[in-house]
């Protein structure tokens, strides 16, 4: 990526495994990686996420939330309709496509790709159908055993995240020998399976998941060690906007009071070569990251 402090990759990778300068996705969409990082803004269809449920749960408003946060410099836009926050309810099938496929219709004509944040791959197969050009997961293809074939069949780019446990389960008493060892060799065994059922890397995005299964020591950790998973050879993304481990670190109970917080992880993953930062607050990350990028070419 250009204009960052650290190479994308860390020395002595193999050249056929560097990330790439490109991320493929649906419907013949693909993003430069090699400008700057990405910006994916976040639309909650949900009425229980952990910083803003309830607000988008009317497609109409989260709709227009997702033009304002194109407006503001959003690169991507994820849509979720299942919260997968700790301690969270499952919902059915039925409702996730309810809430999220008008999402994805009434924005056809955004400009900019559009994410689905879903576990299923009945809901992956439905969003990209409607639109969608990119599918999120955050059990990195392993919820459902169709998930894999469902994501080669749509053509869309793929984020693979880490997680451990269920919403209702990842957070209690989570336990690693080596938190960033363990997590990127999960990692490169979910990248391998995907290669495997015939997803091109060029279409791979790889996500440590920050607070997924995770101690607040555990995520400090990851962020500190995160150029070591440029070593997978796919473009990493990092979503650690609003955080409740940034709540407990500065004290800030109430998550829509976490931005100072969120833009010091921005910055710091930017600076250690992350192609794609997931965040909540949009225009404030791109000023942030405008700031920082003219004072290293400076």
């Amino acid at each position: 990526m250009a204009d960052t402090l650290e190479p994308n990759s860390p020395p002595g990778l193999q050249p056929e495994l560097q990330p790439l300068d490109h991320w493929s996705l649906a419907h013949g969409q693909r993003l430069a990686l090699d400008q700057r990082p990405l910006v994916m803004g976040i639309v909650n269809v949900t009425p229980d996420s952990f910083s803003d449920g309830g607000d988008f749960i009317e497609a109409e408003a989260a709709i227009a939330h997702a033009r304002r946060l194109a407006e503001e410099g959003a690169d991507i836009i994820d849509i979720g309709g299942e919260s997968t926050r700790p301690g969270a309810d499952d919902v059915s099938l039925e409702e996730e496509l309810d809430r999220v496929i008008p999402v994805i219709q009434g924005l056809a004509d955004l400009g900019i790709p559009l994410s689905i944040d879903t576990r299923r791959a009945r809901v992956m197969t439905e969003a990209v159908k409607a639109g969608a050009a990119i599918i999120n997961d955050v059990t990195g293809l392993t919820f459902e055993a169709e998930s894999r074939e469902a994501a080669k069949a749509s053509g869309a780019g793929v984020v693979i995240m880490h997680s451990r446990g269920t919403p209702k389960t990842m957070q209690l008493a989570p336990r690693y020998d080596d938190v960033t060892v363990d997590v990127v060799a999960w990692l490169e065994h979910q990248i391998q399976r995907a290669l495997q059922a015939g997803i091109g890397r060029e279409r791979i995005v790889a996500d440590p998941g920050i607070g997924f299964g995770k101690t607040a020591e555990h995520n400090l950790t990851l962020l500190h060690q995160i150029a070591a998973f440029h070593g997978l050879g796919v473009p990493i993304l990092v979503g650690a906007s609003r955080k409740r481990f940034i709540g407990r670190l500065a004290d800030v109970p109430d998550a829509t009071d976490r931005l100072p917080g969120s833009l010091a992880i921005a910055l710091w993953a930017a600076q250690k070569g992350v192609q794609i930062l997931r965040v909540h607050d949009v225009a404030q990350t791109r000023q942030a990251l405008t700031i920082q990028m003219a004072i290293m070419r400076a």
